[in-house]
């Protein structure tokens, strides 16, 4: 009776120590799973932002609407650009009214067509919405039509003002990011170096009746990849439920991510999680096998 209780009660520090690891570790990985989605979520909506810069291509007065619609169907298949449309007159005034909130009736009724002539607006891909991608369109626009179109215009200050402040972002991120990667890669071997810790005698024990190292490793090698599994989701989950509440808070950005985005984050998280548990489980195993039984008290 005395050896049942003692036999269930050891079982049951066993599973206790094992979920707490698994608890341990994938409050890690949710705090590396928050870091990798945070610097996938800063490249998509730096994407966003370029891709929303617009540039306007206008022409000389004498040229028609029709000819006009034809050059806007050739700039759709040039690989720089990944919106090309025609704005008409009209268009170009009820786009300047909202921008300026402009709703005067008499304003309202002057000529459009007078005030504005027809354009082409352009938005880049994201690698173009830089001052020398829109250079570069801009050089190919003029030499493509050199005798139809009269200027290229886009907000440079704005392009300079946004490449610079994300790039001074990313420095600052990155630094963040990899000071808590190493906080988290201390606090995974820590974890598995205690569990492995109370082991320790059943380890020895293995090796004093004659098992290899091999034979030793192998089980505590899949209870490693278990755990990596488990704590890999669940950390997973975290990370998105957080990001997931984040999305429905702020309005002003989407944070919502795309399957390859998903794909990358989850990529990540289960690579660093099995990476990490294996890595640490083999080299704490290697530090007691090589240890003298009188050493391990």
């Amino acid at each position: 009776m005395i050896f049942k209780r003692s036999d269930d009660f050891a079982k049951r520090g066993l599973r206790t120590n094992y979920v707490s690891t698994i608890f341990g570790i994938s409050l890690v990985l949710f705090m590396i799973g928050v870091v990798l989605g945070s610097v996938i979520l800063l490249h998509d909506v730096e994407t966003q932002f370029k891709e929303n810069l617009q540039g306007d291509v206008f022409f000389l007065p004498t040229y028609n609407d029709a000819d006009i619609k034809q050059i806007e169907l050739e700039m759709k298949s040039w690989e720089e650009l990944q919106e090309v449309f025609f704005v008409s007159p009209q268009r170009a005034m009820d786009e300047l009214f909202d921008e300026s909130q402009l709703t005067d009736q008499t304003i309202l009724d002057i000529d459009s067509t007078f005030l504005i002539p027809s354009s082409i607006g352009f938005k880049p891909k994201a690698e173009f919405a830089t001052l020398e991608g829109m250079e570069q369109i801009e050089n190919k626009i003029k030499q493509a039509y050199p005798k139809q179109v009269e200027s290229v215009n886009y907000d440079k200050e704005s392009i300079e003002s946004l490449d610079r402040g994300f790039n001074q972002f990313a420095f600052v991120f990155m630094l963040i990011t990899a000071l808590l990667v190493l906080i988290a890669v201390a606090l995974i071997n820590n974890t598995i170096r205690l569990s492995i810790y109370s082991k320790r005698f059943t380890i020895k024990t293995m090796q004093l009746v004659g098992a290899t190292g091999g034979f030793i490793r192998k089980p505590f090698i899949i209870q490693a990849i278990v755990q990596g599994l488990v704590s890999s989701l669940i950390g997973l989950s975290l990370t998105m439920t957080i990001f997931y509440a984040l999305d429905n808070t702020i309005d002003t950005v989407d944070l919502t991510y795309s399957l390859s985005s998903f794909l990358l984050l989850s990529l990540g998280v289960f690579t660093f999680g099995l990476f990490l548990t294996i890595i640490s489980t083999w080299f704490a195993l290697n530090n007691y096998l090589r240890k003298k039984l009188d050493d391990l008290y």
